[in-house]
């Protein structure tokens, strides 16, 4: 597919894959003219990358990790730093309570639900 169908799949804006594309993130076959083609499993990665972005991982970490994500699951980091591994502990802990959150926003929305939909029926 064509940078524009990923684009508007993902609703992920064109100079953003290009960006992901730079940053080793996905990879893009050249087509005789010269456009960009992306295979059908891109559209799962932008999601994955824009999931890591949006949790606080940088690009350098999430290019580390994205093997990972893959089926089956490999995992190994040759490289792996301290830093990173400090980085990954950071950010896991950071989501753990961010879930935590919406559990607790999920409940109490719900507990209000079934306190007020009794009368709004009524």
């Amino acid at each position: 597919m064509r940078i524009g169908e990923l684009s508007e799949r993902t609703n992920t804006p064109r100079r953003m894959l290009r960006y992901y594309e730079e940053q080793g993130l996905i990879a893009a076959e050249r087509t005789a003219n010269g456009y960009r083609s992306y295979d059908e499993r891109f559209v799962d990665r932008v999601a994955q990358i824009r999931g890591l972005l949006d949790a606080g991982l940088p690009t350098r970490i999430i290019r580390q990790i994205l093997p990972c994500l893959d089926k089956p699951r490999t995992i190994h980091f040759p490289d792996a730093t301290p830093e990173m591994l400090s980085t990954l502990e950071t950010e896991l802990a950071r989501m753990q309570a961010r879930v935590e959150c919406l559990q607790r926003n999920r409940d109490a929305i719900a507990e209000y639900l079934e306190a007020v939909r009794p009368r709004a029926e009524a």
